[in-house]
């Protein structure tokens, strides 16, 4: 895929066009050997940090041909058997878990709380993701997506995002920053760029965020979300 290119990603000045385009991939990987996303608070988060005892509901990892009983909310546990990883946490939301033909995931899958709200709404992950040039993991590393983001809504289908993604030379001297409104299940959204440094001072614009599956040439034993960002800027 053609990034506008890789020269693009370190200067916009070398792009074409009044406005630049900047294409990455950024990885966010959840539990495994090497995370870059960690949820730090919340319910989810608890479970995932392992402070909430019996997290792992008891034979939740299923005989093969079988399906999990529902809790008393008509929903399937909240732990993924396979990773450990508790279902609606993170980017990818409850898509982990089997949607039963469903083409709702974030809504098919949930759990309420004793409130009523979602199990993971207002659960905060920081990340510390991977920017390649290419979707596959082990492609060149053009920088870190450093920040946060919020399970901003009730029924899990939202995340708001604010993170700075650093470009790598020069001490990570340049940056761009991001904000916006993340939609778990959507084909793309948009997040505002809300300034950089370096080479990217008073920049703006809009990044569109597209969630793709891992190729699968590097494998990781966490769950990754892969998304793609193209990046339109203005000065």
């Amino acid at each position: 895929m053609a990034i506008a290119t890789n020269i693009s990603a370190i200067d916009p000045i070398a792009a074409t066009g009044k406005e630049p385009i900047i294409e990455l991939f950024m990885h966010d990987i959840l539990g495994g050997s090497n995370p870059t996303a960690r949820p730090v608070t919340g319910l989810l988060g608890n479970i995932y940090s392992g402070q909430v005892p019996f997290a792992m509901p008891i034979g939740f990892n299923i005989p093969s041909n079988s399906i999990p009983i529902p809790n008393a909310n008509g929903a399937n546990p909240t732990v993924n058997g396979f990773s450990g990883i508790p279902l609606g946490t993170g980017l990818s939301g409850t898509s982990f878990a089997p949607n039963n033909n469903n083409n709702n995931q974030n809504n098919a899958q949930l759990t309420l709380g004793p409130d009523g709200l979602g199990l993971g709404f207002g659960t905060i992950t920081v990340i510390d993701d991977v920017l390649t040039i290419q979707p596959e993991l082990g492609s060149q590393i053009v920088g870190k997506a450093q920040g946060v983001y919020v399970a901003s809504s009730a029924d899990g289908s939202r995340q708001m995002m604010v993170f700075t993604a650093l470009f790598e030379g020069g001490e990570y001297g340049d940056s761009l920053n991001f904000y916006g409104l993340f939609k778990i299940g959507s084909t793309m959204s948009r997040l505002s760029v809300i300034g950089g440094t370096g080479k990217f001072k008073y920049a703006k614009g809009f990044g569109e965020l597209r969630p793709l599956i891992p190729p699968g040439q590097v494998a990781t034993d966490g769950a990754e979300t892969l998304l793609r960002i193209t990046v339109h800027l203005n000065y």
